[in-house]
């Protein structure tokens, strides 16, 4: 509303003191709308992006039990989030771990902040992120898990790994004082997911059939269906973790859907050379790629970052998937490692070269440059990479002698849609 008269001197210094405390008490809309947007994307990547792209790839007789696991693990990690989860990964300002003080988020208020945005929201877009990563992980055990051991595992594992490596890096830990760099989860997510998928999947055995005799994926339209809802809620995951919405944000959602574009047209390319054509589900697995690849590096690079990450996203990921099956013998049924977690470590290693000024990145502050940023990524990649592989082993040991990790023979060839949940996805 416009004034009658201009204010004094005097009595615009008196407003502006008594404004000033109730200003900045108020949250940014639209940094707030953004970040509640983000988390629906994120949200929408897991149910139904992640179930859809796992599902089109398993044999129609397992489609269903992917769908529910899915489903069982969004159920799992919100409600153990909201418990304990996010106070030890936000909740103080520990080295290793947060604090107690923020269980079931007593004492929560609806005016208080975390930057711009209400710690509501902030919690909430946290919450899609504790959902989705030991969700990544289904796609190595796919096809012959009990449901049982998928709940128990992911519980345990979103608090003794997600959690804490979440605090050392996002929470103030001390791969965060070490200088260590992600900016939307390359380590915390993708690093964390391929070890454990690692892990999980050699203490699980191979499927029957492996490695020669497999049957090809059931639905591949399914697959770039979820593909393309991963690609969409992966601008809430990369764009949002800029906790605004400004030129950050902005500049991560471009980088990340130049990185998803660039590494599917080289994987393309890829196979076109090898087997003489270009396959939908290698095309869409090469979105994956780049997208995971982009996503530790997405607020510190520019475009040309972008570019260079897809083309390694690809490059490097479509030999690790042999590299796992063949040379390790381990059977990553649909290739988490290879794909999130040598996507994640390659783009969180690259992002101290590509974050340059002269790369069109947000350059090195402070009295670190390259070199620093080096040692702190490399660091950040052994820790949280060798922690999770250690305890996603040891908690798959634990399922397997308590509430059992395989089901039976008979199971897996009749399907685990029936064995374990009593229905079929297709009733025909």
């Amino acid at each position: 509303m416009r004034q009658s008269r201009p204010l004094g001197a005097a009595a615009f210094a008196v407003v502006a003191l008594v404004a000033a405390p109730a200003a900045a008490a108020r949250p940014d809309s639209g940094d707030t709308a953004w970040i509640l947007t983000s988390s629906a994307l994120v949200l929408f990547m897991t149910l139904p992006g992640l179930a859809l792209f796992y599902g089109g790839l398993v044999q129609a007789r397992h489609f269903l039990s992917v769908l529910m696991q899915c489903l069982g693990i969004a159920a799992v990690a919100s409600v153990l989030w909201l418990l304990v989860g996010h106070a030890l990964a936000f909740g103080g300002e520990g080295m290793l771990l947060g604090g107690l003080d923020r269980v079931l988020l007593v004492g929560l208020a609806r005016d208080e902040l975390r930057g711009t945005v209400p710690e509501a929201a902030f919690f909430v877009f946290q919450t899609t992120f504790a959902v989705i990563t030991p969700a990544l992980v289904i796609g190595a055990y796919v096809e012959r898990i009990r449901f049982a051991a998928v709940l128990l595992w992911s519980a345990l594992w979103l608090l003794l790994v997600y959690a804490p490596v979440a605090h050392w890096i996002w929470g103030g830990g001390f791969l965060a004082h070490l200088g260590t760099l992600d900016f939307a989860g390359g380590l915390v997510v993708h690093a964390t997911a391929g070890a454990a998928a690692l892990a999980v999947a050699r203490v699980l055995g191979p499927r029957q059939g492996f490695p020669r005799h497999l049957a090809l994926p059931h639905s591949p339209g399914l697959t770039l269906a979820g593909a393309g809802m991963l690609w969409v809620g992966w601008f809430g995951f990369n764009g949002g973790s800029a906790l605004a919405a400004g030129g950050d944000a902005a500049m991560a959602i471009l980088v990340t859907h130049m990185a998803a574009a660039t590494a599917a047209l080289v994987w393309m390319a890829l196979e076109w050379t090898r087997h003489g054509k270009p396959s939908l589900v290698g095309a869409a697995t090469g979105v994956i790629a780049g997208l995971a690849t982009i996503t530790p590096a997405s607020g510190y690079v520019g475009p040309l970052g972008g570019l260079v990450l897809g083309v390694l996203a690809a490059v490097l990921c479509y030999p690790a998937i042999g590299f796992v099956k063949s040379r390790l013998g381990i059977d990553d049924a649909l290739d988490v490692m290879a794909v999130h977690g040598v996507g994640g470590m390659t783009g969180s290693l690259l992002l101290a070269v590509l974050m340059a000024e002269g790369l069109g990145g947000v350059g090195y502050g402070g009295d670190g440059g390259l070199l620093a940023q080096l040692g702190a990524q490399i660091a950040g990649i052994v820790v949280t990479f060798g922690w999770s592989l250690a305890v996603s082993w040891l908690l798959a040991l634990l399922c397997r002698a308590t509430v059992g990790l395989r089901v039976e023979r008979e199971a897996e060839t009749e399907g685990l849609d029936y064995a374990e949940h009593g229905e079929s996805a297709y009733n025909w």
